[in-house]
């Protein structure tokens, strides 16, 4: 049986400060997330074997390298260790419709992993908690659990304390140049300013806010730069995550469809909707 599509949400970070650095490589952050209403599609077709594959036309992540394909291990693992006299087959079929830009900073493979552990979790039977499953989320990436956690958030640590808050649903228009961006050069450049003084949800709220990568990533993705430049003759830009999507906050739906129209055609445009819940969970 092959189930309807469960959606995998696309994130914006709204801000994005760096304030420490620990002693294991990882830093300190303080950022908000937000979903928005563009999303990658997930369907998946039960097996009568305990085989775990992924469909998907031109994607070329190979299958052993895919976190979603890893989600749906660690899920299965996770559950037989506590259930060792279980005997049921959990083979599935995923079949993946990728909509959403790779190495845009829109956590597109985070929110496909969530979803493979939110909806194989149900269609199992596992009745695992959501706890459970942003723990095995955090092993996988560090953005998976607010995706599990399916509302808008400050996050806070190395992104796993979530609080969750509701920002303005926004119109927003993103751009995405064709740049891939390297998350872990950007996280380990000497020029990244780690040592942002930390600042309270309300600071948020009442506008404070900036994206502390966004210096180095415009100084090693000349893409990103004129991207963010262009873009900055109609609102303030805003950088998601370590780009290279960038965004405004238009007007109007008709503001925003004025400047779509003028966007160069090698960059990729939508004007998509901020969501504080998640699809994910209406689905």
């Amino acid at each position: 049986m092959k189930t309807r599509a469960w959606p995998a949400p696309a994130k914006l970070n709204l801000m994005l400060h760096i304030t420490g650095r620990r002693e294991d490589g990882y830093h300190e952050l303080q950022t908000v997330f937000q979903f928005i209403d563009f999303y990658d599609e997930l369907e998946f077709e039960l097996r009568s074997d305990d085989r775990i594959n992924r469909h998907c036309d031109g994607f070329d992540v190979a299958e052993d390298e895919d976190i979603i394909i890893r989600a749906a291990r660690t899920l299965r693992e996770k559950y037989r260790q506590k259930n060792s006299s279980v005997k049921n087959h959990f083979g599935v079929d995923i079949l993946l419709t990728k909509n959403i830009p790779m190495g845009a900073g829109l956590g597109g493979g985070s929110s496909d992993a969530a979803t493979v552990l939110c909806g194989l979790n149900r269609l199992w039977g596992l009745d695992l908690s959501k706890e459970t499953l942003a723990g095995i989320g955090q092993k996988l990436g560090a953005d998976v659990p607010v995706f599990i956690h399916g509302h808008a958030a400050w996050a806070e640590g190395t992104g796993e304390i979530l609080t969750s808050i509701d920002p303005a649903e926004d119109l927003y228009l993103l751009i995405v140049p064709p740049v891939h961006v390297s998350t872990a050069e950007i996280f380990s450049h000497p020029a990244l300013t780690r040592d942002s003084s930390p600042i309270k949800i309300t600071d948020f709220l009442e506008g404070q806010g900036h994206n502390d990568l966004e210096k180095v990533v415009r100084q090693q993705y000349p893409g990103v730069d004129k991207a963010m430049s262009w873009l900055q003759q109609f609102a303030r830009t805003r950088m998601t995550g370590t780009g290279a999507g960038v965004f405004i906050t238009p007007e109007s739906a008709s503001d925003a469809k004025r400047i779509a129209q003028q966007v160069p055609a090698s960059w990729q445009c939508f004007v998509t909707q901020g969501l504080n819940s998640s699809p994910l969970y209406d689905r």
